[in-house]
């Protein structure tokens, strides 16, 4: 496919004019006079540089990777077929659709990004964490960062002990069995060729105790509304967990939440005065 320099350039020029700060989770400022968004605001948004965002705008430049069309797409808060719009003009195939897509849908980042004040995050149904509010990252650390099989929580729940620091002992045995039975059910409903499978096949491989699991055969264990974490800092939090799905992507926003006038209540109004960095796994 052949880039099409003027139709991409102006595709993201109306895009980035129609939408305002407040649609993107930023601030509005009092003395703006933008209709719409800046160009460094969108580059901010797309994790990249106000030039190299500007020289497509502009026409120029090298033709723009999958990698950073796909960052334009979600700092722009594309639908999937904007999207798939968008990888067309820049002389790329668009990606596959469905449980295998990261795309996430402008309807459930419009909710993530009003949760400022909660922890929250967006996470697969392979349980990797797509995005995190930095009070989500204070609760639970930077799951974001992880590279490879090592992405999902399930994967890093088998391989590295470290990963239950944060969960109630007590709730260990329940938690070793819900990530199994869901990802063999997930496994069953995507087929031999899909990631749930792949992943399947590496923890056989590597994980005596998955195997242990698995070979129970036990389906329908539903993660339960209640949480139990172990904070570094603040101690022992009870909180919910209230889970919104988008079906296309299959995408889950979890927030998380505790009953006010609870120690726990308490203790979530410190995770913001703690340093999210201080606590990266």
């Amino acid at each position: 496919m052949t880039i099409d320099r003027t139709g991409l350039a102006n595709f993201l020029r109306h895009r980035r004019e129609s939408l305002q700060p407040e649609d993107v989770g930023l601030p509005r400022g009092q003395r703006r006079r933008t209709s719409g968004l800046r160009r460094e605001e969108v580059a901010s948004l797309c994790h990249m540089s106000t030039d190299y965002y500007s020289r497509i705008e502009r026409e120029r430049g090298p033709q723009p990777s999958e990698q950073m069309i796909a960052a334009i797409a979600q700092g722009l808060h594309l639908t999937l077929d904007e999207r798939d719009h968008l990888f067309r003009l820049s002389g790329h195939h668009p990606p596959t659709r469905g449980s295998a897509g990261e795309h996430i849908s402008p309807g459930l980042l419009r909710i993530f990004d009003r949760l400022h004040d909660t922890p929250a995050e967006i996470v697969t149904e392979l349980g990797e964490t797509l995005r995190q509010t930095e009070l989500g990252v204070a609760l639970t650390g930077d799951l974001t960062t992880y590279s490879g099989p090592s992405r999902s929580m399930g994967y890093r729940w088998f391989t590295d002990p470290t990963s239950r620091r944060r969960y109630a002992p007590d709730d260990h045995s329940f938690l070793t069995r819900m990530w199994v039975s869901g990802l063999r059910e997930v496994t069953t409903l995507r087929g031999p060729a899909s990631r749930a499978a792949h992943l399947t096949e590496v923890l056989l491989a590597r994980s005596e105790e998955f195997r242990q699991v698995w070979n129970d055969h036990e389906v329908g264990i539903r993660p339960r509304e209640d949480k139990h974490f172990i904070h570094p800092e603040l101690g022992a939090l009870d909180l919910a967990c209230q889970r919104l799905l988008d079906p296309d992507q299959s995408h889950f926003l979890l927030v998380y939440t505790a009953a006010p006038g609870t120690e726990s209540y308490e203790k979530l109004q410190l995770l913001s005065a703690l340093d999210p960095s201080m606590f990266v796994e």
